[in-house]
């Protein structure tokens, strides 16, 4: 049939450009994070340019995951456009084919770009950054990231309370990296101040490696290991200092139902799984998004003008979806709606202008 040999034929040409695109961008984040941490991890002893390129290519797969609706997009209009200058589009349009008929290769082909993100995607790039914080713990280069503000934990046992931090962790929050202790007296007051280059959660207690012990006008003293009492528990450690982006789609309802055991918000956990449940949805939408800017036939000139209207578009769609992740965060509205909310009204703005232009 003609119009499965069209199908196929558009599915392909958008296949293409969207591995081309993908694969320039994969280069250019590697390279812009790569600079990035060079900056911020230059300044520990063990750092190398190798370390450095390792650390950024584990970090690449979460990126791209952020980035991919606007690789559609782009990807989208840059194919819309080369149809619409080689008078694909216009022989297309005056068989009689509808502009839905000639788009559904595109939605097709993005839901099933969704799809991998989610199953394949998403799974590799949790092990990456995994491996990725590891690697940073392990080496020490946490201690350098000066920058970042580190993640705190109050804990009460019967020598006192202890807050403590770290710049880096790995394993699930049970191995930390530039780690600071505070530890209170009765009368919560603090008593001492410990500095640990890396921290390790044993049975009971939390095992320190080069440990500097401070304690009011005392001189500072220097110790090889220590230890502190603790009564926190590896999976409750896990559920506060581990990033979502560390845990692979197919694991967040396990994890959402062990943070709410622990009486702890699950928030950012409920926000990243309907997140990436709607991601499919979002990516189609950005078709109809694309569709709104690139259907019109267009002369040379008027190319810029057609990418940045899209550029634009998908701009806005990224800010309103920051905007209400925030407010999901902040406990204001809830995180489904935080996920689907944007992929509604951009399907409702994309179908609203093409059924504007398909029967006037």
């Amino acid at each position: 049939m003609p119009f499965s040999t069209m199908s196929r034929y558009f599915f392909r040409r958008y296949m293409a450009t969207f591995l081309i695109y993908c694969l320039g961008l994969l280069l250019v984040i590697l390279l812009v994070d790569f600079n990035e941490t060079s900056r911020r991890l230059s300044r520990a002893e063990d750092y190398t340019v190798t370390l450095g390129l390792l650390v950024s290519a584990l970090r690449v797969p979460t990126v791209l995951q952020l980035i991919i609706p606007f690789v559609v997009l782009i990807a989208s209009i840059a194919t819309l456009m080369q149809l619409n200058r080689k008078y694909e589009l216009v022989v297309t349009r005056a068989a009689g084919i509808s502009a839905w008929q000639f788009l559904a290769p595109l939605i097709a082909a993005n839901i099933l770009i969704g799809v991998v993100s989610v199953g394949v995607l998403n799974t590799l790039a949790a092990e990456a950054m995994t491996m990725a914080e590891t690697i940073v713990v392990e080496r020490n280069l946490g201690s350098a990231r000066s920058s970042d503000v580190p993640p705190w934990l109050r804990q009460r046992t019967e020598e006192g309370d202890t807050v403590l931090g770290a710049r880096a962790s790995s394993e699930g929050g049970t191995r930390l990296s530039g780690a600071t202790f505070f530890l209170f007296d009765q009368d919560q007051r603090i008593k001492e101040r410990l500095e640990a280059e890396t921290a390790t959660l044993g049975d009971g207690v939390w095992e320190l490696t080069n440990v500097k012990r401070i304690r009011g006008q005392q001189p500072v003293e220097q110790m090889d290991k220590a230890t502190v009492p603790t009564s926190l528990k590896a999976e409750f450690v896990g559920e506060s200092l581990s990033s979502p982006d560390t845990v692979p789609f197919f694991e967040l309802r396990g994890k959402i139902a062990t943070a709410k055991s622990f009486g702890l918000a699950a928030t950012s956990y409920e926000m990243q799984f309907h997140r990436l449940v709607a991601l499919p949805a979002l990516l189609a939408a950005m078709t109809l998004i694309a569709a709104m800017v690139s259907l019109k036939f267009v002369r040379f000139g008027q190319s810029l003008t057609v990418i940045l209207g899209g550029i634009l578009a998908g701009f806005v769609l990224y800010v309103v979806s920051e905007l209400i992740q925030a407010f999901a965060n902040a406990g204001t509205i809830p995180p489904i709606v935080a996920a689907w909310l944007p992929v509604l009204v951009a399907s409702a703005c994309g179908t609203t202008v093409l059924l504007h232009k398909e029967d006037g």
